[in-house]
């Protein structure tokens, strides 16, 4: 909760920093920024499952409103896109939930979660029942993390979000079902999370190769983030299914260095739209004299997103890999963890040549005549990666100030 909490701070820090000037609403504009990063720090912060779920549908609402009403390109297209999804995915997640109540018997129920565990802890949720609740609880969070095949909405709702609202879902909100997850679903019910491992195996094998291939594919910047966005999440879910220390230690680093990362890309990604106009790669190019300084903190970010070492994400997807590939017998031949631990290796090969065709296609070549008086980045935008930047290398270069604070909760439930 603390390293989430964190994340929030900074990242809603940094979006309210960036926000630009709105002529119209402004006041309605700025309290829907700060409602959502509220509801995330109050999902994060609860210990009580009515709250953990209604701090998380209120930073929602806002979200659905600033892309419907300040959003760009078919943005009530995107804004009822994500709508739809998403409320599924509660409704789904809030019957998980409830039927996480009504597990223990009557006179044990409670919605407080530390009572909860220690409820786990004496077999409670050990029952049949806890295997269909367990996969209420992974679709519904999965849902909200956009888990391969249910991802569809992020990358359009990202492109068509004004810049702090996809900082602040991509960056913070999205981590929701992750966090829910750990501090929810694997600890009160982990003899249901080994019976489900295979699906979400299957699963996040299509975030990280499926999406990412796709990722190559695009032809803007904004959609190619979007679409990073979602194959990252791969990663962080493999760290859970592989369900040891190593592996859940990596996921929850990964979630804070891939929230920092994304945040610092989206908001320069909102800073070339500024200049340009444009987000296309086939109408950009050669912009790294015009732009030098937002180019040196582009190619930071590009490479933390890569996972370069120094960077938390380095760390962080190191040991993921270390904790799937753990899930193996000597001598036994690959399992699904090693098949799907090789699969994510070569993600990150395909993280690496979209990632750097972006940064190539904006960056490097012929400058075209239109971007002659084209300026660099603002200094308000470049206070904002350089805190977002600062503290993912703070991160990677000493991840155990982070781990200390996450491993004792980890150890609990996790061998």
């Amino acid at each position: 909760s603390a390293t989430l909490l964190l994340l929030t701070a900074i990242v809603g820090l940094a979006a309210v920093w960036i926000a630009p000037s709105i002529e119209e609403g402004e006041h309605r504009y700025y309290a829907c920024i700060l409602f959502i990063a509220a509801g995330a720090a109050g999902a994060f912060a609860s210990l009580d499952l009515f709250f953990f779920y209604a701090f998380h549908e209120l930073a929602l609402i806002p979200t659905f409103l600033m892309i419907g009403i300040w959003g760009s390109g078919n943005r009530q297209s995107a804004a009822w896109k994500i709508t739809i999804y998403l409320s599924i995915g509660s409704i789904i997640l809030l019957v998980g939930l409830i039927g996480l109540y009504l597990l223990p018997p009557a006179t044990q129920r409670t919605f407080d979660i530390v009572k909860l565990q220690q409820l786990a802890a004496s077999g409670v949720f050990a029952g049949a029942g806890s295997k269909s609740v367990y996969f209420l609880l992974l679709i519904g969070f999965g849902v909200l993390v956009s888990l391969f095949p249910f991802h569809t909405w992020a990358p359009q709702a990202y492109a068509s979000a004004p810049v702090p609202v996809a900082m602040l879902h991509a960056g913070v909100l999205k981590k929701f079902g992750l966090y829910g997850l750990l501090r929810v679903a694997l600890p009160m019910m982990p003899e249901a999370a080994r019976h489900w491992a295979w699906l979400l195996l299957i699963l996040l094998a299509g975030n990280i190769l499926y999406v990412g291939l796709a990722t190559i594919s695009q032809k803007q910047l904004d959609w190619t983030l979007g679409y990073s966005s979602v194959m990252h999440m791969g990663y962080v879910f493999l760290g859970i299914a592989s369900y040891n220390v190593i592996g859940l230690n990596g996921a929850a680093l990964l979630m804070l260095a891939h929230g920092l990362s994304i945040a610092a890309l989206f908001a320069m990604c909102g800073e070339l739209r500024k200049q340009t106009g444009t987000l296309t790669y086939l109408d950009l190019g050669g912009l790294a004299t015009r732009m030098p300084t937002l180019s040196f903190v582009f190619g930071l970010a590009t490479f933390a997103s890569i996972g370069l070492p120094g960077f938390a994400n380095f760390a962080s997807e190191l040991l993921v890999f270390f904790g799937a590939f753990k899930n193996s017998t000597p001598g036994a031949g690959f399992n699904e963890f090693q098949i799907v631990g090789t699969i994510a290796l070569w993600g990150v090969v395909i993280s690496t040549v979209y990632m750097l065709r972006a940064y190539r296609a904006i960056f490097m070549g012929e400058r075209q005549a239109r971007w002659q008086s084209v300026k660099d980045m603002q200094m308000n935008v470049g206070w904002v990666i350089i805190l977002l930047v600062a503290v993912l290398l703070a991160v990677g270069l000493a991840p155990r100030t982070v781990l200390d604070a996450v491993e004792p909760g980890i150890r609990l439930f996790a061998k």
